[in-house]
């Protein structure tokens, strides 16, 4: 049984110089020893390229002109050779560790198809935040319930980790999609597939100035896109009312925290 099964991190990226660098070292800095990590950008103008180019030969790494965030990801995902992948958002990042712990749970038990772990949210200074949303996540990622993922998505995009298997049968990420891509994926994979939980803290989340959760506040657009994808996979009005109500209570939630 291999020890050390290749994992391949994906990180899309483009002008978030202020950050990609955290995000490149909580990858390197998991000194796992079969890792691949590619960081496709999207040709970006400030400061990315210097901190990509004093990475090479660690990171491989390519800029150049793509059609959004999803793209990008399925670009890198195209181009990964591991057994296990997963990405990692530019702002984003891996806490010590993680890599061997996944690499533990697809060994232990060769059935598990994808995993999922804790996540804690944090400001620009990497100061955590929104104490109580990881405590209703937390505990909702025991359930490894269908429905509650219909009424909510509580899984948490870098702290989960899928076989190149489901890859090669689920397909890539929707990249129609602008805001939810991770969240239809989850129901895309779950629909097939539960996920295994691993209860332990894998990744952090950056909240911030420019990022897609501040600017959307999760309304709108976002809410929008959100509906759509629920509803490919809703399977009666109910689930449907539940998810609604449900948005709308976090709605309200965030909206109070982002002008806090």
């Amino acid at each position: 049984m291999e020890t050390h099964p290749k994992i391949s991190i994906v990180t899309p990226s483009f002008n978030q110089g202020d950050f990609i660098e955290q995000t490149i070292l909580s990858v390197l800095s998991q000194d796992y020893p079969n890792l691949e990590y590619l960081v496709m950008d999207g040709g970006s103008s400030d400061t990315t390229l210097t901190i990509l180019k004093k990475y090479s030969g660690k990171v491989t790494w390519i800029s150049e002109a793509d059609k959004g965030q999803a793209h990008a990801i399925n670009k890198g995902l195209r181009r990964a050779t591991g057994s296990i992948v997963g990405y990692l958002n530019t702002d984003d990042l891996l806490l010590p560790g993680t890599l061997k712990k996944v690499a533990e749970a697809f060994i232990n038990d060769p059935q598990i198809v994808w995993v999922t772990g804790k996540c804690r949210i944090v400001d620009e200074e990497n100061n955590e935040i929104r104490r109580p949303i990881t405590l209703y996540k937390n505990t909702l990622l025991g359930s490894h319930n269908f429905s509650l993922l219909l009424m909510t998505n509580y899984i948490s995009q870098p702290a989960t980790f899928w076989r190149r298997e489901a890859l090669e049968s689920a397909g890539y990420l929707d990249e129609n999609l602008r805001y939810v891509m991770d969240y239809e994926y989850w129901l895309r994979l779950f629909s097939r597939w539960p996920p295994v939980f691993i209860p332990e803290y894998l990744a952090v989340f950056k909240i911030h100035r420019n990022s897609k959760t501040t600017s959307t506040g999760h309304k709108d657009v976002y809410v929008d896109e959100e509906k759509i994808v629920v509803g490919r996979y809703v399977r009666s009005r109910f689930q449907m009312f539940l998810h609604n109500m449900h948005r709308l209570m976090m709605t309200f939630a965030y909206s109070v925290m982002n002008r806090g």
